[in-house]
């Protein structure tokens, strides 16, 4: 399809849910490919449009470097940021080196290293949230990824700094979650957010990943969605056909969000941030939908913004 057709579908797709329709199952699916987009922005494509002089910092001091995560300190609108965040690859090789966006133990252990010194130096905290989910393998699980995962929710829990999330493609299962539990949570118009990606519900429900549509339109995956349950504070448009078509106009769309919701959390006291993040989760849970499916605590029935 080409971009001035897609940018047709989605501007159609985006009526409906702005109208308080429920998109078709084709047009669900479109959006979940395009949160998987080969040509979408990744964590650093966003971080090199946002900030100067980032610093990457390597390993966890445990075990290993994990290149599937990268976290580091930058400069942020003249503000010392701490900017982690999911890494997917251009091509083959950078894939395998990147394991697809999907991190190990050590990576979440990095990413809690770098939380550790921004929240002692007073430094906001800002997670990119991009992965299929984490690393399932066996060699993972044997160094405790599951451990790693719940101990970096415990510490976004806990710091005392302004954090922010951004869902800017595909954000699934615990390992997108792991860098989900802020302050403020943005999510990308085309990014999808779930507690599993649509092939593994399908594998799981009905031992087939074929049937991925049929799992993706039962929990409806998407920012619109998102936002409608409570389970995002805001939805960011992407230009015109998706935020592949235009990265340089991506960052900048974010970039106004992104330094709003820094500037009214950096006017809170540390515990009232504490307190309101905590509320925030607390929040949520499952609900029946109307129409048959599972949703979440629901706080909003308005369209998106933008």
């Amino acid at each position: 399809m080409t971009d001035r057709k897609q940018a047709g579908r989605l501007r159609k797709v985006t009526d409906k849910v702005r109208r308080g329709q429920e998109p078709a199952e084709d047009d669900l699916w479109e959006r979940v490919q395009l949160a998987r987009h080969a040509e979408r922005p990744y964590t650093l494509d966003y971080i090199n449009r946002l900030c100067t002089d980032f610093e990457e910092l390597h390993g966890d001091r445990y075990f290993a470097d994990d290149a599937a995560l990268v976290a580091g300190f930058g400069r942020y609108h003249d503000t010392p940021v701490a900017f982690i965040g999911q890494q997917k690859g251009r091509d083959t090789n950078e894939r395998t080196y990147r394991n697809f966006g999907m991190a190990g133990p050590e990576g979440y252990r990095k990413a809690m290293r770098v939380m550790e010194i921004a929240n002692r130096l007073g430094m906001p905290v800002v997670t990119l949230i991009d992965t299929p989910g984490a690393f399932p393998g066996a060699s993972a699980e044997e160094r405790g990824q599951g451990g790693a995962i719940s101990r970096s929710i415990q510490m976004m829990w806990r710091l005392d700094v302004p954090t922010v999330a951004v869902v800017i493609g595909e954000g699934s299962s615990g390992g997108a979650l792991g860098l989900g539990v802020a302050d403020r949570v943005l999510m990308l118009e085309n990014s999808t957010y779930s507690v599993i990606s649509p092939e593994g519900a399908s594998a799981i429900l009905w031992r087939d990943a074929s049937k991925a549509k049929l799992a993706a339109q039962a929990f409806k995956p998407t920012a619109a969605n998102c936002y409608r349950w409570g389970v995002v504070d805001a939805v960011v448009p992407e230009p015109e056909g998706g935020a592949h078509t235009d990265h340089e106009q991506a960052a900048e769309i974010l970039d106004q969000y992104l330094s709003r919701s820094l500037v009214e959390l950096a006017a809170m006291p540390p515990a009232e941030r504490r307190r309101a993040r905590r509320e925030r989760f607390r929040k949520l849970g499952p609900l029946r939908d109307p129409e048959g499916g599972m949703g979440m605590a629901t706080g909003r029935e308005t369209p998106p913004p933008g």
